[in-house]
């Protein structure tokens, strides 16, 4: 499995991915994304599914790329691109990876700024080579293990948020997500995008960096579900053996 996690705020972009790709018997760590900036321009991919299919669609993504310098001026043409080699991929391995009982499974995200684009853009583009814009309603797309770091992106983002919260928040839905799942794990890889800047910030994390943060937001977790109000508890609480008050053993 696989977590990658890219949020859009006005200020700018957040990835997050991991880099778990085999766990049990044997344990392998690999990147899940790759960053592409130059002059006017600056964008990732990160992705989730076969790895074979991750190596092999950047090959030939970056091939076209080399090639069709009209898809430069804008992200979206970027990922019309990179979306033709998905298509283009999906013939050619999807007979065989069915004979194997395997699905072509190619998960996306692309996001970045191209010199006529007027802010950052973030896509997630399908298995099937389509794709939609992830946008201001809901800031944030998770390829991969999605289901568990959910509900902190969903109570807590919002697109006016600054990149140091979307980040924040970030580490928080990976690290539920991390505890949850045991494919998905450190090191995880952090990039960092501020609107106009056409400059990409990446940097790796280990789980020794990062093992205070997450044990500081479980002990707070714990302390404000004591703080909450308790009333409400309190009158199921008093049913409790007949009414007599008792409670739970404590």
């Amino acid at each position: 499995m696989t977590f990658c996690l890219g949020i859009t705020v006005e200020e700018g972009l957040v990835g997050i991915a991991d880099t778990r790709v085999l766990s049990g018997n044997e344990s392998l760590i690999a990147k899940k994304v790759a960053t592409y900036q130059g002059p006017g321009f600056s964008f990732f991919v990160m992705n989730s599914g076969l790895r074979s299919l991750r190596d092999k669609g950047l090959l030939c993504f970056e091939e076209a790329y080399a090639r069709d310098t009209k898809a430069r001026d804008r992200l979206f043409k970027v990922v019309n691109l990179y979306a033709s080699q998905v298509r283009r991929m999906a013939e050619e391995e999807r007979g065989a990876l069915e004979q194997s009982a395997l699905t072509f499974n190619l998960f996306s995200l692309i996001g970045g700024q191209m010199s006529g684009d007027s802010a950052h853009r973030l896509y997630l583009v399908y298995p099937e080579g389509n794709w939609v814009e992830i946008g201001p309603d809901t800031p944030y797309q998770i390829i991969g293990a999605s289901g568990f770091g959910k509900p902190i992106l969903e109570r807590s983002l919002t697109t006016t948020d600054s990149i140091e919260y979307a980040f924040k928040v970030g580490f928080l839905s990976f690290d539920a997500t991390r505890l949850c799942a045991a494919d998905v794990d450190f090191p995880i890889d952090v990039l960092l995008y501020t609107r106009g800047s056409f400059a990409m910030v990446e940097h790796r994390y280990h789980r020794e960096e990062l093992s205070q943060i997450s044990n500081w937001w479980q002990e707070r977790m714990r302390c404000s579900v004591q703080e909450l109000p308790a009333e409400w508890v309190a009158r199921a609480l008093s049913k409790v053996n007949g009414g007599s008050g008792a409670a739970f053993p404590k």
